[in-house]
């Protein structure tokens, strides 16, 4: 993708070409900034490069706080309208299995859901389009529009349709929500931190009778048994039930560990699925597609988060969890404050005040995750070490405790006020953190 100075047309002056914003990639983060935005009156196009439904690689399962964003966006998601629902987090580790309920909160609802990728984020950009966004699939945005004074992002170039006619669509502000390789930042010189952690998640799904289960299962303790003997690897499986049917089932590994480049993950997952009990039916025969992998840019790996008129957005902006490697949650929340501080500078005079507002942008995100994430970062470091891992989960598990007090940690579920004794020990540890 390279940058572009190209002259104005008829062709670009057309209304339907025009917005006040644009939102490349209509994942979740694109989506909840291109409703917000609908909601509040803007012009908002949101492009979207493959055609719904499409397939991405998740885990599948979301917590209360995702949960918290679908109903912000007015998303049906009674059991009617095919969501399951899930009462909490089973950890397995050290011999041991403990079932923790989410945590009841004010600022969030005391429950999780699943559902597919492929119909999730098509729901969510239908939503944004029923707000009055203009939805475009099938649009593959090529490069961005400069302005060759300022050199700031004033549109995207794209190639629309099956056809792929080329058209330009031209806003004051652009919202890259185009994953974690965002090509669209690259082109404006937005580069990857590689000194932030990253992580990598592999996942398939499985016939199961454990389809219909309640609870989200995490398995802290991740054998290769490949070998001669054993190997703790630094990372953690997980096993969610689709209530279809299938289980999701995966693994999330980080790169804080010398084995993250050395293994071929996805043998790894078969090979751990093959130790699984039989009657769960995670063998091959009983595999409904193929294993895919995806990378979780974590902990504001992509800075900064907004410049020269172009804003980022979730995994383009390493918005993911590092403590959990949740992505969707502050997916939707990015793209929920981008639309507020878009809104409130589209009500400025002068582009000089606007701009101002728009550059309040990373500031809202650094007071809102930099502290915890910094905590996030730390986390990384010790659990690279699988040894470390194996002791915190044999002494851990142990004290129920001292476990619910890490699943409000982990998960980033406490209430801000109000809240009790664990939520005010897990907001102090967050605000005096360094906001990096």
């Amino acid at each position: 993708m390279t940058e572009q100075t190209e002259p104005t047309t008829a062709q670009d002056t057309a209304a339907e070409n025009r917005a006040d914003v644009i939102v490349v990639g209509a994942g979740p983060g694109g989506s909840a900034a291109a409703y917000h935005l609908a909601q509040s009156g803007l012009d908002v196009l949101l492009l979207e490069k493959t055609a719904f439904p499409r397939e991405k690689v998740c885990g599948d399962g979301l917590t209360p706080r995702a949960t918290k964003q679908l109903v912000a966006m007015g998303i049906d998601i009674s059991e009617e309208a095919g969501w399951l629902r899930n009462k909490g987090l089973r950890i397995i580790g050290g011999g041991q299995r403990l079932q923790l309920d989410w945590p009841e909160l004010a600022s969030y609802p005391d429950y999780g859901l699943v559902r597919k990728r492929d119909d999730f984020d098509e729901q969510l950009a239908r939503q944004a389009e029923k707000a009055g966004a203009r939805l475009h699939e099938r649009c593959n945005v090529s490069g961005p529009v400069l302005d060759d004074r300022t050199g700031r992002m004033v549109g995207v170039n794209a190639k629309l349709g099956a056809e792929k006619r080329p058209v330009t669509f031209r806003a004051p502000v652009v919202i890259a929500a185009d994953g974690n390789s965002s090509r669209l930042s690259l082109a404006m010189g937005l580069h990857r931190d590689d000194k932030r952690p990253m992580g990598v998640a592999v996942r398939t799904y499985f016939t199961s009778p454990r389809h219909d289960d309640d609870y989200l299962e995490s398995w802290l303790e991740l054998w290769d048994r490949r070998g001669s003997e054993p190997r703790l690897l630094p990372g953690y499986g997980w096993v969610f039930g689709m209530g279809d049917g299938t289980s999701n089932v995966g693994l999330g590994i980080l790169n804080s560990s010398s084995a993250f480049k050395e293994l071929d993950w996805r043998e790894v997952l078969k090979a751990w699925c093959a130790s699984m009990p039989e009657e769960w039916g995670y063998t091959p025969e009983n595999m409904t597609g193929p294993i895919r992998g995806a990378a979780l840019p974590m902990a504001f790996n992509r800075k900064p988060h907004y410049s020269r008129g172009l804003m980022l957005v979730g995994d383009s902006g390493g918005l993911v969890n590092p403590f959990n490697g949740e992505g969707i949650a502050y997916a939707m929340e990015s793209g929920a404050i981008a639309a507020e501080v878009i809104t409130q500078a589209h009500a400025r005079r002068t582009p000089s005040q606007r701009e101002l507002a728009l550059l309040n942008y990373p500031k809202v995100l650094r007071d809102t995750y930099g502290g915890y994430y910094t905590l996030g970062r730390a986390f990384v470091k010790l659990i690279g070490n699988p040894k470390v891992m194996k002791l915190a989960t044999d002494r851990g598990l142990t004290h129920p405790t001292l476990m619910r007090f890490t699943l409000k940690m982990l998960a980033n579920l406490t209430d801000p006020t109000g809240g009790d004794a664990m939520d005010r020990v897990i907001n102090g540890l967050s605000k005096v953190a360094p906001r990096a």
